[in-house]
């Protein structure tokens, strides 16, 4: 009898035990971005509509760099890109064609010291700089253009601000100030 009394109690103990466990998360499972190329990111976005985050960068920037080791691999970031975007990573100097509403995107050799791609001109607006963080919505509109590096906790509030469609209610300038 008092064995079973004991593996009853064991049971009821590691079912709160566990219980408590499984309820305490809350924070976002730790993901790895999942990073499309732009054609696959539009293709994508007709059957399952969602924003685009594009990161466009060359392979020769240190800071490009250190945002995809620290920035990017950040769980919360991960999450959160991975439930409201379609992470797209554009090589600024990539020598590949990209065909997107009509046109044809590709590299120009003639343009700066080491060329660019025309796509990567086009969604900057000429303003060549590295890392530069594009984030387009679902209709494939430009909402905002964020160069320059960003930790976790700021590009986070970036992703927030786009994927929640802060820019409908303010500027970014306003809402960056935010606590």
């Amino acid at each position: 009898m008092t064995r079973i009394i004991n593996l009853t109690l064991f049971a009821a103990l590691l079912f709160i035990c566990s219980s408590f466990t499984l309820n305490s998360v809350e924070t976002p499972i730790a993901k790895e971005v999942k990073w499309y190329t732009f054609e696959e990111a539009v293709e994508l976005s007709k059957k399952n509509p969602k924003k685009m985050m594009i990161d466009i960068y060359t392979p020769w920037c240190g800071w490009c760099k250190k945002m995809d080791k620290t920035s990017f691999v950040d769980p919360k970031v991960a999450a959160y890109l991975s439930k409201h975007f379609y992470a797209v990573k554009l090589d600024a100097e990539m020598k590949e064609e990209v065909l997107f509403n009509g046109h044809k995107f590709e590299f120009m050799s003639d343009a700066g010291k080491r060329g660019v791609h025309t796509l990567a001109y086009s969604l900057l607006e000429g303003k060549m700089s590295y890392p530069s963080i594009v984030y387009m919505d679902e209709k494939m509109h430009r909402i905002l253009i964020s160069p320059g590096y960003k930790d976790g906790k700021d590009l986070l509030k970036e992703l927030k601000f786009t994927g929640e469609e802060q820019y409908n209610v303010m500027k970014w300038e306003e809402y960056r100030k935010k606590p």
